[in-house]
């Protein structure tokens, strides 16, 4: 007898777990334990089962002697595998439980779960044990023993990357026996394999899901959606995800910060992962949203008044009802800030959809729960950079006539801007310029341009040009007439410039001393080339570092005061 080193299994019922215990049972350097506490969880809970009375006279139901004596006790190989069910890790067993051993969690959707469970037991969400998997999730991380966890649907896609993969969290190697073993009974089996093993009892391996799953049970609807966000949860802190869920790696975000975010989604604050829209809303159903971009400086929302006039404004045009109230979404925008600690250098994303729908259709006679209201507040500076200046193309994509579908209106459709912003991309450039149906420029995606030209990015841009010492910017006939460009157009006469707001050709831009573009996003950000063509002295210039000291002083004193904000 030696001492061994234990592998804890953590799971719910149903998950193949009894499979992961045979496939551990092949290897040579293994024992497994199949639910040591169960006995102890049967004595404490009084849970009946059929076979309960055997089961107690048969096992030791003391929990901490079981711990002390025959999970941690002295074996005859060097490592021990104990299958666990998560609801049987009951309050009072010793923390050596979670503190000692290697420990991994294994998840399964309640989708694949509920449907086979009844054959035992009737399916409850004491039963199902998902918020007992959590908790101990929580327990292992607090005890400085994180779990790896890993999905079910691993094993069944791919099951030897999956246990290789499994192996090496568990820092043991792999062994390849642990792929197949022989049908029927195994004596490593609890008494309770004849209730529950009978379908496991039949395989040899780890085997594919059926391509077609059986229809799910509309009796248990009510208990899964109790159950998934247990499972989406844990879901979210596997280290693989298999590509029946996920094919893509998980992306690196450009502010670390921002992946504890809290959002508003409709009447409440959730976290990033769970601030989601329902499938029925308007938003998805076909792009039918207003929005607007804000920026916080200094415990201030720059120029909130005006960004809640035009988002109504585009409400009203679109003939939104139900809408919330101005001091409502005031209230939302605040709360959101708030609980976010964001009182500076931050960005809003504020939207309203026309709401959820009761069957899907364009028709807006489906909308009758109201609005949908979205703050995503994030930590975000100034997109560009606006101290050495950006590159911008001119896309071939045009900017939407009134005639299709009218600019002033700050919608959610952006499908014109963003094949536009494809292009930008594609030619390696920080952004697009986009051209009205005369040629004239309009505005870039991101920011406006003076002229009829458009940047593409997320914010709306509009572009300025100096050209001998006058500052020319385009009309606003194809493009929103931006908040942040009308700020600083008054900027450019309050700074005693020349200011003339005309048709703008695209070659003026190529030719102009000075172009910079303007927004919530980008604030004023420089254009130093434009189509291979060198803007000016291919830096910053004179008049547009001018304005953007202008501008930044205007913004960190103007603005509607975030309430609680104390400045240090």
């Amino acid at each position: 007898m030696q001492e061994v080193e234990v592998i804890h299994s953590w799971s719910a019922p149903r998950s193949l777990s009894t499979s992961l215990m045979y496939s551990f049972a092949q290897r040579d350097d293994m024992e497994v334990i199949d639910e040591p506490l169960y006995a102890n969880f049967l004595r404490a809970t009084g849970i009946e089962r059929p076979y309960r009375d055997e089961l107690l006279s048969k096992m030791e139901s003391d929990g901490n002697k079981v711990v002390k004596d025959v999970i941690y006790g002295p074996g005859e190989k060097k490592y021990r595998f104990c299958k666990h069910i998560a609801k049987q890790r009951l309050p009072g067993l010793t923390d050596d439980l979670v503190k000692k051993g290697k420990h991994f969690i294994l998840i399964r959707n309640p989708l694949d779960i509920l449907p086979s469970f009844k054959k035992v037991v009737p399916p409850s969400f004491f039963e199902l044990g998902l918020s007992s998997l959590v908790s101990i999730y929580t327990e292992l991380c607090e005890a400085g023993n994180p779990p790896a966890i890993i999905d079910s649907a691993e094993l069944q896609e791919d099951p030897e990357a999956a246990l290789r993969g499994l192996c090496e969290d568990m820092d043991i190697p792999f062994q390849a026996e642990m792929l197949k073993w022989e049908a029927g009974p195994k004596s490593a089996d609890g008494m309770w394999a004849p209730w529950w093993y009978r379908s496991v009892h039949k395989s040899t391996c780890f085997q594919a899901a059926n391509k077609y799953p059986s229809p799910f049970p509309s009796s248990l609807y009510e208990l899964l959606e109790q159950s998934l966000p247990f499972y989406n949860m844990l879901r979210q802190k596997a280290r693989r995800k298999c590509s029946t869920t996920s094919r893509l790696p998980q992306p690196d975000l450009p502010v670390p910060a921002n992946k504890k975010l809290l959002c508003w989604v409709g009447d409440e604050i959730l976290p990033r992962d769970s601030a989601k829209v329902s499938v029925f809303d308007s938003v998805v159903q076909g792009g039918d949203s207003v929005w607007e971009g804000l920026r916080i400086y200094k415990g201030r929302i720059f120029k909130l008044e005006e960004h809640l006039d035009r988002m109504f404004d585009s409400a009203k045009a679109l003939a939104f009802k139900n809408l919330p109230t101005r001091e409502e979404v005031k209230e939302a925008i605040f709360k959101t800030l708030i609980r976010n600690g964001m009182f500076d250098n931050a960005h809003i994303r504020l939207s309203l959809t026309r709401g959820k729908k009761v069957t899907s259709g364009m028709s807006p006679g489906f909308n009758l729960y109201g609005c949908t209201l979205i703050v995503l507040a994030e930590w975000k500076p100034p997109v560009y950079d606006n101290t050495r200046g950006i590159t911008l193309v001119t896309a071939t994509t045009r900017r939407n006539s009134p005639n299709n579908l009218d600019s002033k209106i700050h919608h959610n459709n952006l499908l014109n801007n963003i094949l536009a912003k494809i292009e930008g991309n594609n030619a390696k450039a920080d952004d697009a310029i986009m051209l009205d149906k005369d040629g004239y420029v309009s505005e870039t995606n991101a920011t406006n341009i003076p002229g009829w030209l458009r940047i593409v990015y997320t914010p709306l841009v509009m572009q300025f040009l100096v050209k001998k010492g006058r500052v020319l910017t385009p009309h606003a006939d194809y493009c929103l007439p931006g908040i942040t460009r009308a700020t600083v157009m008054e900027l450019v006469e309050k700074e005693k410039f020349v200011l003339e707001e005309r048709r703008i050709s695209l070659s003026e831009f190529h030719t102009a001393d000075e172009v910079w573009t303007t927004g919530t996003m980008g604030e004023l950000s420089p254009v130093v080339e434009i189509d291979g063509r060198i803007i000016g002295a291919g830096f910053v210039g004179p008049v547009t570092k001018r304005l953007q000291n202008a501008y930044r002083d205007l913004a960190s004193d103007l603005g509607v005061p975030i309430p609680t904000y104390q400045e240090t």
